[in-house]
């Protein structure tokens, strides 16, 4: 039975590949994004994969949005399978903690964390029906406490938060059978990331590896390429 996997950010970077590996195994690919216009740019071009992309009005900073969305895709499949948080904003390179914009700041907390919260808690009574419920939330080596120093501080600090926001939910879904994992898909050449980082298609690959994992998978745990990283 083919999965139903929903992607936030989905119409670009490492959100985008996500859809398109999710399609090429002949899964469901629910592509969440604000710019539907966008959206649709990107279900055209992936049209000849095996599976299906379908689109899903998307604002994670709006909880009415979010809440429509659930409800489309309870009328329409009746569960999920994988949530892939990746919507995310603001790799701040140019800032510094001691005079960082503030603006910045609250808006990479309400995308990065507060978003990937909103969403998690929405789609939570669908993934509950799934037999194999996983999320995944995107994080970024950025967020470990262990490496951390000076510089990106929106980016960072968000996505630190995420990755205690992943602590927190899976240890309380963990009798639910619904696996949460932080995954961190490396420096990747990306809107976002910027020219010189990987191929996009090996940081996609990286949180695949989250979303495929078996039964007997780890929880809780924060990875790249299937390897933990330090928290």
């Amino acid at each position: 039975m083919a999965r139903i996997i929903l992607i936030t950010g989905g119409n670009r970077g490492i959100g985008r590949e996500v859809v398109r590996q999710t399609a090429a195994v002949g899964d469901i690919a629910l592509l969440g994004a604000r710019n539907v216009m966008q959206a649709r740019e990107v279900a055209t071009a992936l049209a000849d994969q095996p599976g299906r992309i379908e689109i899903v009005p998307l604002d994670v900073t709006d909880s009415t949005v979010i809440a429509r969305a659930a409800r489309h895709v309870e009328r329409t499949h009746g569960r999920l399978d994988v949530l892939v948080n990746n919507a995310a904003v603001h790799y701040d390179a140019h800032q510094r903690g001691v005079d960082a914009d503030m603006a910045i700041v609250e808006e990479a907390l309400q995308t990065n964390l507060v978003g990937t919260w909103r969403v998690t808690q929405a789609f939570l009574p669908l993934l509950r029906r799934s037999a194999r419920g996983r999320i995944v939330n995107v994080s970024s080596e950025g967020g470990s406490l262990t490496s951390m120093g000076g510089g990106t501080p929106a980016y960072s600090v968000s996505k630190a938060a995420v990755n205690a926001l992943t602590r927190v939910l899976a240890d309380e879904l963990r009798a639910d059978g619904v696996l949460v994992n932080a995954v961190c898909p490396g420096w990747t050449a990306t809107d976002m990331g910027g020219r010189g980082g990987r191929p996009v298609a090996d940081g996609a690959a990286s949180v695949m590896w989250a979303v495929d994992l078996p039964d007997n998978g780890p929880t809780g745990g924060f990875f790249r390429d299937g390897t933990p990283l330090p928290w």
